[in-house]
């Protein structure tokens, strides 16, 4: 299967996979229903972030995850966000990502990045002084593997001499990358090498990452991408009045900040500035949408316009919200966004 072409408008899943509050094998089993459920109502990629020795991320190797989700799905694409390449050795990660590019067909979509916590790193003996030139290092060593052959490569961390490749993706040259992105420098790097861009914020401020992607294209920079999806991740929860929907919401979020706060307070670290530590301080800050069917389609849709995004990427599980809930969430949005992207073409046409 080659690269979908995506509408002008797609919908896609985020997912940190933090604790619920369940026993985890009942966890990973709801969440594998969940995305079931997005595979037949349409949604184009599911993405799952990697996160070590904290509640904030109970699938701390994604590729294990999405090895089930292959199987469990026909036509959604998934994939990291991201690896956390630090911690694998670079011939490991090509290996894995090209077995997953072949058990789902060809639907894989590779995301790599840093990471935001250098606690994690540190857990498993990562110098967190060199780890951005290491993560760069490997990168580059990722992407010279998908071209195949026989693997040179030396650099200030690996030394790989004469190594046979006998494995290669399904997709060519490889499968889309994903980078995480919040400010205008890493989307200009990201469309240096060709990658689609994910990013949390309020519009405004992803409305400056997403002009920055497209002004280096313009130019003429860049690697080809026919057309870079360029996205943001919204917690969504939608219900039949506004009231059930905060409830639920306020419940969820609560929990959802217990398990992102965990390894900052047992380290003694503050959290990001940017964090907001109740669930209306999330709403007002755009990191959440909800309400019910029409107000929540009417914010999402003016949020995607105003941060110039193409690619909506929604997170309907999140914290102790019932299974119920976010598959409710997921069917709304769905049948939604389908009027919804019309709207939008024509707006932009």
């Amino acid at each position: 299967m080659g690269k979908l072409t995506p509408p002008k408008l797609v919908l896609g899943v985020f997912d940190h996979l933090d604790d619920a509050g369940l026993n985890i094998a009942q966890q990973y089993q709801a969440r594998l229903s969940l995305v079931e459920a997005y595979d037949q109502l349409g949604f184009y990629a599911y993405h799952v972030a990697e996160h070590h020795c904290t509640p904030h991320g109970m699938a701390p190797s994604p590729n294990l995850f999405l090895s089930s989700v292959a199987q469990r799905t026909k036509s959604l694409r998934f994939g990291p966000l991201v690896m956390l390449l630090n911690l694998y050795h670079p011939l490991r990660a090509f290996e894995e990502i090209c077995m997953l590019d072949h058990l789902s067909g060809g639907r894989l979509e590779m995301g790599v990045g840093l990471g935001g916590l250098s606690d994690e790193l540190g857990y498993f003996g990562v110098d967190v002084k060199s780890a951005r030139e290491r993560y760069v290092e490997i990168s580059e060593i990722i992407v010279k593997a998908m071209r195949g052959g026989t693997l040179e490569h030396h650099g200030q961390f690996f030394e790989l001499n004469g190594v046979p490749l006998t494995l290669a993706p399904n997709q060519h040259p490889h499968p889309p990358m994903w980078i995480g992105a919040n400010r205008p420098e890493s989307a200009v790097w990201a469309a240096d090498v060709g990658a689609n861009v994910a990013c949390v914020g309020p519009s405004a401020s992803v409305r400056k990452v997403t002009d920055a992607y497209r002004k280096h294209r313009e130019s003429g920079a860049g690697a080809p991408n026919a057309r870079p999806l360029l996205g943001m991740v919204r917690m969504v929860v939608v219900a039949q009045s506004d009231a059930l929907a905060h409830s639920l919401g306020t419940s969820a979020f609560e929990q959802w900040l217990t398990n992102f706060k965990f390894l900052y307070e047992r380290n003694g670290k503050p959290t990001p500035p940017m964090l907001p530590l109740t669930f209306e301080a999330a709403i007002q800050s755009e990191l959440c949408v909800v309400g019910t069917e029409t107000s929540v389609r009417e914010v999402l849709l003016a949020q995607a316009e105003q941060a110039g995004v193409n690619y909506l990427l929604c997170q309907f599980a999140f914290g102790n919200l019932p299974v119920e809930a976010s598959l409710y969430a997921a069917n709304a949005v769905s049948s939604l966004m389908t009027a919804g992207e019309s709207q939008l073409v024509a707006e932009h046409s």
